[in-house]
């Protein structure tokens, strides 16, 4: 009966250790469509667009002409003149910079509108990294919480088995106490029978001696079986105590998701409480460039270098319109005075009560120097200034690439190692198991190659999923356009 029932523990234990689901469920939401709805409703990101779409609207702001200037004069008692009398007078005046300023500041603004969208794009492109690497964190935190469940089934079916090694030692136990009486009770009949001295001096030796052997034997049975039940009592409490803390380590792992799940949503800008869907397996991605390649094209692509690069020749753009505003300004207008008829006129009949127009010519006098200097100094400290951003930004790039490129290789070479060695504990793990149904074995043997095994598959899963968070670190660096 026993090893009946240790046979069937052993056939749900094999089973359960193994199980893959046959049917994966279909999710609504896949990585894809996450990285979809968060760029078309990631505040940040809606932020750096708006951003970039108000600069554009600065262009023709500083490309246009200053608005033209209209003055009118109105005599309450109309000016006597030699020609008539004045009633008023009407001034309207253009001003004109001087040449190269309005395309300048065109320039600047243009290639401020390309820094903004550089902003933009490294956004996004954060967004998208940070999006991946949430969701992979998220996957791990939930394969951690299936492993854990998974242990806690197992760890019940070795219980039922470790009670029905308690249950036959105790069965076992009580069955010797019974048989000791009697075997005494043989070996003194025993003594007792004879004919002659000799025969009874004989047969007292040869009984006496093997009734002490079968006291001997009986005892030594008697305490083994005491002591198979006491280890199998003992293994019982091991196995609750391994389940409660992996039930502890559940609710610990839950409470991690909750806060992931929130900050995964937060990207999405949508409840914190949405469910968040992961596969039930993932698989190595791949990286379609050389690390070299990577590496190269992240200091020419990188947005945030593009931004400063494209910031560094708006200044320069700045620097030349603000040569070009230390020269003087020229305004064209026009002065009309409208003139009524006075019979008192001086001049002749043909002129009397004719309006005059008068063109107008102004030239501003740029003799203040003190602005246009200092705005000079500004520009050449912001250039200064740009450059040595670029560098420090140049730097913390190289710097994050090896990082990046660290965790690769890592996760890489982990990925390879846990696998042999999940192979490796699984084997080991199903002789044991054998070993275990047919009391061969003991279960600290049992429980640390389990053990062994799911840390492995845990590992393993682990190191997936840090190697996909490093391609898409990588990516990230070299501005990599994702599938959205």
């Amino acid at each position: 009966m026993k090893q009946i029932i240790s046979k069937k523990l052993l056939i749900a234990f094999i089973a359960l250790s193994s199980w893959i689901p046959a049917n994966s469920r279909e999710y609504p939401d896949s990585l894809v469509r996450y990285l979809e709805i968060a760029a078309k409703n990631n505040p940040t990101v809606l932020q750096r667009f708006n951003e970039y779409q108000a600069s554009i609207q600065k262009i023709p702001q500083v490309g246009s002409l200053p608005d033209p200037e209209l003055t009118a004069g109105v005599f309450l008692s109309p000016m006597e003149i030699v020609n008539g009398n004045q009633v008023a007078d009407l001034r309207l005046m253009q001003m004109f910079p001087w040449f190269g300023v309005l395309k300048y500041g065109k320039d600047e603004m243009s290639l401020m509108a390309k820094a903004k969208f550089e902003l933009f794009r490294d956004a996004k492109l954060q967004l998208y990294y940070d999006v991946q690497r949430t969701w992979y964190d998220l996957y791990k935190i939930q394969k951690d919480i299936s492993i854990s469940e998974k242990n806690i089934e197992i760890l019940k079916l070795i219980e039922q088995l470790a009670l029905v090694r308690f249950k036959s030692a105790s069965l076992e136990n009580r069955g010797i106490s019974s048989q000791s009486p009697a075997t005494s009770s043989v070996s003194s009949s025993s003594n007792s029978t004879g004919s002659s001295v000799m025969q009874t001096m004989g047969a007292g030796q040869g009984n006496s001696v093997s009734s002490g052997s079968n006291q001997s034997s009986s005892m030594q049975t008697g305490t083994m079986g005491s002591s198979s039940a006491a280890f199998s009592l003992a293994d019982i409490y091991r196995i609750q105590i391994e389940s409660g803390d992996l039930e502890n380590n559940i609710s610990l792992l839950k409470n991690q998701q909750i806060s992931v799940i929130a900050q995964f949503n937060a990207y999405l800008n949508r409840p914190v409480t949405a469910p968040v869907y992961t596969y039930e397996n993932i698989t190595r991605d791949t990286l379609e460039f050389t690390l070299l390649s990577v590496s190269d094209s992240m200091l020419t692509h990188n947005p945030m270098l593009g931004m400063l690069d494209y910031e560094k020749q708006s200044i320069e753009a700045r620097k030349r319109m603000v040569n070009r505003m230390g020269y003087p300004m020229v305004g064209l207008g026009l002065n009309y005075s409208i003139i009524s008829k006075s019979a008192g006129a001086m001049g002749t009949a043909d002129m009397n009560g004719k309006d005059m127009v008068m063109p107008m010519v102004s030239v501003t006098l740029p003799i203040y120097r003190k602005k246009y200097n200092a705005m000079k100094r500004e520009a050449e400290f912001l250039t200064s200034a740009t450059s040595q951003n670029y560098q420090a930004t140049s730097n913390s790039l190289e710097s994050e690439y090896y990082q990046a490129v660290q965790l690769y290789q890592d996760a890489q070479r982990r990925i390879i190692l846990y696998e042999n060695q999940f192979q490796l504990a699984s084997k080991s793990l199903d002789i044991m198991l054998k070993s275990f149904a047919t009391s061969s074995a003991g279960l600290t043997d049992v429980l640390r190659v389990r053990q062994q095994t799911l840390d492995y598959e845990l590992r393993q899963v682990e190191a997936v999923a840090d190697f996909n968070t490093s391609i898409a670190w990588l990516k990230r660096l070299m501005a990599y356009s994702q599938t959205v």
